[in-house]
């Protein structure tokens, strides 16, 4: 995977710790204009998008390091769903890609979405559904839409839309193309969670280091070690597992059945470690860390609402469960250290 230039990731981290100094908690969860104003002048607000169609032409490794940085600095903005979700639809779908801010969504049978990501506070939302013989695509202005407002368990936005299909005109799309969609969105989600558990680790080692119990730190306690170096080793074996399969996107122009695996083990590496990192660091932080005022539950909350997005961790553990399954005695080891 191509090493991304210094300088760039530096000011991707400098404007999201700026921003998080000045604004309280409560604050971070909104989709913000002067902030989102501010990384359209930056040009990362359409960091991935073609130059043709007024975007900065950067690729998935620029874009994982912008990801991170909002998300180790506990900023919450669509970057993802607009970037790399919708409007990178719009340009598969060849429309028309303006300045106004997007979500995506793929609707039911009855042409319903739950959980979409920041829909209520979005222009317009690129629509997926499936016809008799294909997806069909379409960029809808909200005030075309039914939103039910709504949030995840970490307090980001994600609402129900709701519109008559029937009414909808779009854009045929192969299926190859939701696949992708969905697989961008599952490594998004995959890099954000990985951010969050770096952070969580991050506030824990300072937290044992500086706490002081019955005469000495924290960290001199064997029980806190012990935590603390499960915290470390699953975060590790999370960004481990997430690195390999955004390389293989990068490598395979996310094709092939090798991508599908390792998103697979990335989801479910990073699923299971958000279960362990959380708990022991909130068991590390003691009371304090269950509070408003302290700012770990932005990141464990986070952790927890975003491995469920793109598919559940059972989801990914039964996609690992069939691969393994398919690949039979002979193929397994070939699968596991593909």
């Amino acid at each position: 995977m191509s090493a991304v230039d210094r300088d760039l990731t530096d000011m991707m981290s400098a404007v999201f710790a700026r921003y998080r100094e000045q604004h309280p908690p409560e604050k971070v969860a909104t989709w913000d204009d002067d902030l989102w104003s501010r990384l359209g002048d930056l040009g990362l607000t359409r960091l991935t998008g073609s130059a043709t169609t007024g975007g900065s032409g950067a690729g998935w490794a620029e874009a994982a390091e912008l990801l991170r940085a909002a998300a180790t600095h506990g900023v919450r903005v669509p970057l993802a769903e607009h970037d790399l979700l919708a409007c990178w639809l719009l340009e598969e779908a060849e429309l028309p890609v303006t300045d106004e801010r997007r979500t995506a969504c793929l609707l039911d049978h009855s042409g319903t979405a739950r959980r979409v990501p920041w829909a209520e506070e979005a222009d317009r939302v690129v629509t997926v559904w499936r016809s008799d013989t294909s997806y069909l695509v379409a960029d809808v202005a909200t005030s075309e839409l039914r939103i039910t407002g709504g949030v995840d368990t970490a307090g980001e936005p994600r609402d129900t839309v709701t519109v008559d299909i029937e009414n909808l005109t779009g854009i045929p799309l192969s299926d190859s193309v939701i696949e992708r969609l969905w697989l961008r969105g599952a490594l998004a989600r995959g890099l954000q969670v990985c951010a969050a558990l770096d952070r969580i680790l991050d506030m824990s080692v300072t937290h044992a280091s500086e706490r002081v119990q019955f005469g000495r730190p924290l960290a001199k306690f064997q029980a806190v070690q012990t935590l603390v170096a499960d915290i470390a080793a699953q975060a590790s074996l999370a960004r481990a597992a997430t690195e390999a399969a955004l390389a293989a996107a990068l490598r395979t122009d996310w094709q092939g059945e090798e991508l599908n695996f390792l998103v697979a083990v990335a989801r479910s590496c990073a699923g299971h470690a958000t279960s362990v990192v959380v708990r022991n660091a909130h068991q590390v932080h003691g009371a304090m860390g269950t509070t408003l005022e302290h700012r770990l539950h932005e990141f464990t909350g986070a952790a927890l609402a975003w491995r469920s997005e793109f598919g559940s961790v059972s989801y990914w553990d039964d996609k690992l469960t069939t691969a393994a399954l398919a690949a039979g005695r002979d193929g397994l080891w070939p699968l596991l250290t593909t």
